[in-house]
């Protein structure tokens, strides 16, 4: 019998961040708020299962300290990340690209990320079947720690639009 696979894409937006002067927008830390509400993203994916095989990173301070955070929470479950240089900065198809490099044995996928294509990347992505709420609540505002969950039995190769199911919109306080 042939069954057919669940992928669940996650795309998490970083916490927040601090605006130092003199640093470049790259380097720039969490807030205070991003270092304490951070671990709650963690906390809120161990809460409902969520628990990531695979996570791409972008390689901006603040999405790497968020990474460090949620994974504290998701303590031996957390996998190792994968820092990747092309999610800062990249635009809607690029970093659909970057998810089609995932290999088909990775069942959830963590992206962490930033504004605005986090946001955009969900909407191209979401589906007819998609929860109806959680697609406005995210369309309407992606603040900092945003969490989308996408499901699909496609190949992350395959993904490209309309191809997942929105399940979930969370942000975690």
């Amino acid at each position: 019998m042939n069954t057919v696979q669940r992928r669940r894409l996650i795309l998490m937006r970083h916490g927040k961040s601090d605006y130092p002067l003199g640093i470049s927008d790259h380097d720039r830390p969490l807030a205070a708020r991003g270092h304490r509400e951070a671990p709650l993203a963690g906390a809120w994916l161990v809460e409902n299962d969520l628990i990531p095989d695979y996570i791409i990173c972008s390689d901006a301070l603040r999405a790497r300290s968020t990474c460090a955070w949620v994974l504290s929470e998701l303590g031996e479950k957390g996998p190792t990340p994968y820092v990747d240089s092309r999610v800062y900065g990249a635009g809607v198809s690029a970093l659909c690209s970057i998810v089609n490099e995932v290999p088909d044995t990775v069942s959830t996928l963590l992206v962490i990320g930033h504004q605005p294509i986090l946001q955009e990347f969900a909407l191209r992505l979401a589906s007819a079947q998609s929860d109806e709420e959680a697609v406005y609540e995210l369309a309407m505002n992606y603040p900092t720690l945003g969490t989308t969950v996408l499901e699909t039995e496609n190949s992350y190769s395959h993904l490209d639009a309309r191809d997942a199911r929105v399940t979930h919109f969370n942000v975690p306080r």
